[in-house]
């Protein structure tokens, strides 16, 4: 696990205490062999950007989501990386942005349980979630395998992208509606623009 309790005090200094969330989702065995895949270099954690722009927020959409689904941009760190770095690369090759963190806004306790496994064999994730400010950019995203369009989304385009995500059998993306649920409570900028 390299992305360490103190690492993430660091940035609750600078960003503000976030919110604590617990989360329990159901995946299917095919689901968490996916998401055990992911954990490269012990990896258990996602950090995921709300980023405004002119009132709206910048979302992505991947090859395999339905039509009509985006969410807000996230990735890992890497080893050796901090969380600042991580973010701005990220950010990068998601979106062809460059932002400004404004406030650690949650940070979640997740398991991720299996239908058909032992509670034993669940994976434990966490999210930090940031609210930032774009700053320049063009959305000329340089991660082509896993990002398919970016975008500006309203707040309220985000009840349409979670009812799809809900609509769907895949446990992650119902973890993503919820997480938008919570967060929405959280974001603070002007909408009206």
């Amino acid at each position: 696990m390299f992305v360490s309790e103190p690492m993430i005090a660091r940035m609750a200094e600078r960003f503000g205490q976030p919110e604590p969330a617990e989360f329990r989702i159901d995946v299917s065995g095919e689901e968490l062999d996916r998401i055990r895949s992911s954990q490269k270099d012990g990896r258990n954690h996602d950090v995921t950007l709300y980023i405004h722009k002119e009132g709206r927020i910048v979302v992505i959409a991947k090859p395999m989501y339905p039509p009509g689904m985006y969410r807000a941009p996230s990735g890992g760190i890497k080893p050796g990386e901090s969380i600042v770095a991580g973010i701005d690369r990220e950010v990068a090759e998601e979106t062809g942005c460059r932002i400004e963190l404004e406030r650690f806004l949650l940070r979640t306790d997740v398991a991720f349980v299996g239908a058909d496994v032992s509670p034993d064999d669940s994976i434990r994730w966490r999210s930090l979630v940031f609210q930032a400010r774009y700053l320049s950019g063009d959305f000329q995203f340089t991660d082509h395998d896993e990002i398919t369009e970016v975008r500006l989304a309203t707040l309220d385009e985000f009840e349409e992208f979670s009812r799809i995500m809900r609509d769907t059998d895949t446990g992650g993306l119902h973890y993503r509606a919820a997480l938008h649920d919570t967060v929405k409570g959280l974001l603070s900028f002007d909408q009206s623009r």
